[in-house]
C-alpha cells in the first residue's frame, strides 16, 4: 500500500466503493487521515463498515461543513452529463475534488529515494484503444529484462494497493479518460498517447472534451518522455505541441500507417516490420508477423508504443523482440482461444467501439463476425473499410435486427443470443476461416461487463468443439 500523504488529521470524503474507492479509503487512513465514506449501494457501504470506515451521506446539506476533500471513483460523473449530486455538493462547499491516481502522484515520491541509486519511474499510457494491451505489454517487456515492476491503473490493482516501488521500480499505469480528466497531480516520467477515436463522448460532452481529457496526462506537469501515436489528427497536435522542434527527442512518435521522416526520434511498424528511426537513421528492426500474441495492425501498433517506453528506460531492442515473442496477449483482446479443423476463434469482446472492432476486422480474412450489443453514438458506418474482410455476421443483443440494417453489403443473421450466434458460426464455419467476436458494441444490454461477454463466447466455443 501507499500511504496518502500530506492528510493527517483530516477528513476526507471517499464516494464510491468499488475496488478504487475502498483502495483511497484504506491508503487514506494509512496517512493518518479519517475517510468518511459513501456508496448509493447498501451492499458497498457494508463492505466498509466491516473494515471499520465512518459511513455517512455525503449528499446531507450540511456534510461538507467539516470534509477537507472529495476522492471520486471514475465510474461516477463529476462534470458531464451532469454532476453527481454528492460532487455537486462538494463544488458548491468550496471542497476540492480528486481521485486516486491524484492521491497517487502526490504520495509517491519519498525522501528515501534521495538514497537509492535510481529513482523509481512511472510509465502512464492513456489512448481510445489498445492501453491495456499497451500497458501489460509493457509490463511484461520489464519483467523480462529483469527489472522491478508494478501494473495498476485501470488495469490489474489499484494504483494505491501498490507497494512502494524501490531503487530502480517501475510503475506501469492504464489510465482511461475518466482518471485523466479529474486527478489534479499528474506526473508520470514517460506518458503513452496510443490512439484518438470517438468513445464516452457523453461523459466529455463530446469530442473536444474527451481529447482534453487525455491530453492532461501531457499538460499536468509534463513527462521527461512522450510517445505519441500520429496516425489521427489529435496524436499529430499534440505531438507539436509537446516537441521544440522537429529533432526533439523527448518527444517519440508512432505510426502504422506511414513512414516516419525527420531527423526526431520515431517508432512505426509496416507490412509487419518495426522499425526504430534516431536522426534520420534506422537503429533497429523487428519482425512482429510471428509473434501469436500481437496479430494485426492494431496489435503492431501496440508494439511500436510499448518498445518506444521500454527503449526510454535504456533496454536494447534484442532484449524487446525476446520478450515481444513471449507475450500471451490479454483475455478479450485479440485472445486466440481455440483452432479445429483450420477454423480459428478469437475472442476479442474488448472490442466496444467501431475503432477496435474495425481493426479486429483488419486483421484477418474469412471472418465469421460476432457482433452487436448497445451500439454507441456515431453509427457503424465507419467498419465499411473492413466489411470486405466479412464472410458473414451473427449479430447478438436486443436490437440485434437495427444494428444488422447498418451493416450494408454484408450477409447478417439476427441471431440475438450468444449461443445462437456460435452454433450458426461453427455450423457455417469452413477451413481458413476465423470465428470473430469483435462486437463494436456495448455489453450491458445482455452482460454485466466485456468480460462477462467474452467469457460466455469461450464457453459456447469450448462445449461445441
Amino acid at each position: 500500500m501507499i500511504p496518502v500523504r500530506g492528510v493527517e488529521g483530516a477528513r476526507i470524503g471517499v464516494l464510491g466503493l468499488g475496488r478504487s474507492g475502498l483502495s483511497a479509503a484504506r491508503a487514506l487512513r494509512a496517512g493518518g487521515a479519517e475517510p468518511v465514506c459513501w456508496d448509493d449501494n447498501p451492499e458497498a457501504r457494508e463492505r466498509a463498515e466491516a473494515e471499520g470506515f465512518e459511513v455517512a451521506d455525503l449528499s446531507h446539506p450540511r456534510a461538507f461543513e467539516t470534509i477537507a476533500s472529495l476522492i471520486v471513483s471514475p465510474g461516477i460523473p463529476h462534470l458531464y452529463p451532469s454532476p453527481n449530486k454528492v460532487v455537486a455538493a462538494a463544488q458548491e462547499a468550496g471542497v476540492p475534488v480528486d481521485n486516486d491516481i491524484g492521491l497517487f502522484f502526490r504520495s509517491l515520491a519519498l525522501p528515501e529515494w534521495d538514497n537509492f541509486d535510481l529513482a523509481p519511474r512511472v510509465i502512464a499510457v492513456t489512448g481510445s484503444n489498445g492501453k491495456s494491451t499497451t500497458s501489460a505489454l509493457i509490463h511484461h517487456l520489464l519483467l523480462e529484462a529483469g527489472k522491478s515492476v508494478q501494473l495498476a491503473g485501470n488495469i490489474g490493482r489499484g494504483v494505491l494497493d501498490l507497494d512502494p516501488p524501490g531503487d530502480g521500480g517501475i510503475v506501469v499505469l492504464e489510465l482511461s479518460s475518466y482518471q485523466t480528466d479529474l486527478a489534479r497531480a499528474l506526473t508520470p516520467d514517460v506518458a503513452v498517447f496510443t490512439n484518438f477515436s470517438p468513445d464516452h463522448l457523453d461523459r466529455h460532452a463530446g469530442l473536444g472534451g474527451y481529447f482534453a481529457a487525455k491530453r492532461r496526462l501531457f499538460a499536468e506537469g509534463g513527462p521527461d518522455r512522450a510517445i505519441i501515436g500520429v496516425d489521427e489528427p489529435e496524436g499529430r497536435y499534440l505531438a507539436g505541441q509537446l516537441s521544440e522542434g522537429p529533432a526533439d527527442d523527448r518527444v517519440i512518435r508512432v505510426s502504422v500507417e506511414r513512414k516516419l521522416s525527420g531527423p526526431g526520434w520515431s517508432v512505426g511498424a509496416r507490412k509487419g516490420f518495426l522499425s526504430e528511426y534516431r536522426k534520420g537513421k534506422q537503429v533497429a528492426s523487428i519482425d512482429l508477423r510471428a509473434v501469436p500474441g500481437l496479430p494485426g495492425a492494431h496489435n503492431h501498433q501496440n508494439a511500436c508504443a510499448a518498445y518506444a517506453a521500454c527503449r526510454t528506460l535504456g533496454l536494447a531492442p534484442r532484449i524487446i523482440e525476446q520478450g515481444f515473442a513471449s507475450f500471451a496477449g490479454l483475455p478479450h483482446r485479440s485472445q486466440r482461444i481455440a483452432e479445429k479443423d483450420g477454423v480459428i476463434f478469437v475472442n476479442d469482446s474488448k472490442a466496444t467501439n467501431v475503432d477496435s472492432a474495425l481493426k479486429a476486422l483488419q486483421a484477418f480474412e474469412n471472418v465469421r463476425w460476432i457482433c452487436g450489443g448497445l451500439e454507441k453514438e456515431g453509427g457503424l458506418a465507419a467498419l465499411a473499410p473492413g466489411l470486405a474482410h466479412v464472410r458473414k455476421a451473427y449479430v447478438i443483443g436486443r436490437e440485434a435486427a437495427q444494428f444488422a440494417l447498418e451493416l450494408e453489403g454484408v450477409e447478417a443473421e439476427i441471431c440475438t443470443e450468444m449461443a445462437r450466434a456460435v452454433e450458426s458460426a461453427m455450423a457455417e464455419a469452413e477451413p481458413g476461416d476465423v470465428v470473430l467476436l469483435a462486437p463494436a458494441a456495448a455489453s450491458f444490454d445482455q452482460y454485466d461487463n466485456f468480460e462477462k461477454r467474452g467469457e460466455d463466447f469461450m464457453a459456447e466455443v469450448r462445449a461445441r468443439l
